[in-house]
């Protein structure tokens, strides 16, 4: 298809959908998909080679997140004045940048230069994520939009499961876990020791570094369609202040109760998978970081199974019945996490990321459809991606009640609190709908009385 024989229209979606560019577009949810997973391998190996408390250990997804809580507005700007395109290669390159630091922390070995290197990573994937989900949705017909959107997530935990596997058999060594390894020696020993594992940090990102240089490439050479809205004269509608868009975010009540959903939920997921290889360590002694990082493929696989499900029953039923009920059980799994006393609390995690499938992309859509002034969007968009600070702060909280409590079972009570809040989201956007329905149907009648 050519894109001369693609209509823009003034609310900035298009007459078709571009299949390579949307294709190309989609391919960056693994790529971010891939370095969100490795975190969740970095927080189990750091706390063993640091000696970190839960809570410490948490600080990878603070870096992680604070980076995108910092830049999205600074990207939306970009997308603002350029285009959706070049705020995208700007990410990738702040993406290559991070990974390349993960060569000089290794050789320093200290916690706080990862953490750097963590949050310039983060700083590239905030770009990404503020460009791609918006681009996602408005590249092509309006009426398809969350569809596309959910379409394009549904390919993102292909790219943590990929993650998973280079953490598991490039970081992750064979014999003992860490922990029993090292306490068997010296302090000097355990420090040589922890530095030498520290290497192994380097491999997953070298591959990494490839991919993205490849995908930047692709980028560059390709053209894409802008999807910027426009004024009555044609021209983009560019001009709006930061300040007038928050002046009218402000007001907007159902766009501030979805930011406040995806802070919750990005909270919870965050620190389901952060915590989850942890869990399976403290309930199975016997197993080692290689073996316990196979629960976390699992969960992705059920991640993605509980995407292509929630896809089929969004096309029988509206979304906000499909994901009151997705709330409810995770919820119920969330609950037997905390107070099953055996290894079958891992495998109801497991359930629990089934679970989380559809969460984030229809979220991200109604918060957006949220927004009916589209010259707002791009800032909007960003503000959703901010609400990603939600990772940054609940796996925290967690590690923080698991060090309180001396429990790790008993702190995943609080992704189940955040799960409660989703719940009442969606069954307050539930009724929402309902109450839109029910008044079409009488001014429908109405119509026909008249007529």
């Amino acid at each position: 298809m050519r894109m001369k024989d693609i209509k823009q229209y003034p609310d900035g979606y298009l007459s078709k959908m571009p299949i390579f560019q949307y294709s190309l577009l989609s391919l960056l949810f693994p790529l971010w998909a891939a370095a969100a997973s490795l975190n969740d391998i970095l927080i189990t190996q750091f706390k063993s080679v640091f000696f970190l408390s839960d809570f410490a250990s948490a600080f990878v997804q603070s870096a992680f997140y604070g980076g995108y809580f910092l830049i999205a507005i600074p990207a939306s700007l970009i997308i603002k004045k350029t285009s959706y395109k070049i705020a995208i290669l700007t990410g990738l390159g702040f993406y290559i940048v991070g990974c390349s630091l993960f060569f000089p922390a290794s050789h320093m070995a200290t916690y706080s230069m990862f953490l750097v290197a963590i949050f310039v990573l983060a700083i590239g994937l905030s770009f990404l994520e503020t460009s791609a989900n918006t681009y996602s949705s408005l590249i092509g017909p309006k009426d398809k939009a969350t569809l596309r959107l959910n379409i394009s997530q549904t390919v993102y935990p292909l790219g943590s499961i990929i993650g998973v596997f280079l953490g598991k058999y490039l970081i992750f060594g064979k014999g003992e876990s860490l922990q029993a390894q090292m306490s068997k020696m010296t302090p000097q020993q355990a420090k040589d020791f922890g530095e030498s594992v520290l290497q192994n940090t380097l491999a997953p990102y070298k591959y990494l570094i490839l991919i993205l240089i490849v995908v930047l490439i692709l980028f560059a050479i390709t053209k894409f369609p802008k999807c910027k809205p426009q004024n009555t004269k044609g021209k983009a509608e560019n001009k709006v202040s930061i300040l007038e868009t928050l002046k009218y975010l402000i007001k907007n009540n159902n766009f501030k109760k979805g930011i406040i959903a995806q802070f919750f939920y990005v909270g919870m997921q965050t620190t389901v998978w952060s915590f989850t290889i942890r869990l399976a360590l403290t309930l199975d002694k016997s197993i080692n970081e290689r073996s316990a990082s196979t629960f976390m493929i699992y969960s992705f696989i059920a991640f993605f199974l509980g995407k292509v499900v929630a896809n089929f029953l969004m096309s029988k039923f509206h979304a906000t019945k499909v994901l009151l009920l997705y709330s409810i059980l995770g919820c119920l799994s969330l609950a037997y996490v905390t107070l099953s006393p055996n290894i079958t609390s891992v495998y109801a995690a497991i359930v629990v990321s089934f679970l989380f499938g559809p969460c984030w992309a229809t979220i991200y859509a109604k918060t957006l459809d949220a927004v009916e002034d589209k010259k707002h969007t791009e800032t909007a968009g960003a503000i959703i991606v901010m609400a990603i600070i939600g990772g940054a702060v609940i796996p925290a909280i967690q590690g923080l009640v698991s060090d309180s409590l001396g429990s790790m079972q008993l702190s995943f009570v609080v992704p189940m609190i955040c799960f409660t809040i989703v719940g009442i989201y969606f069954y307050a956007e539930m009724k929402r709908f309902n109450t839109i329905l029910k008044k079409n149907k009488q001014l429908n009648k109405g119509v026909n009385c008249n007529e």
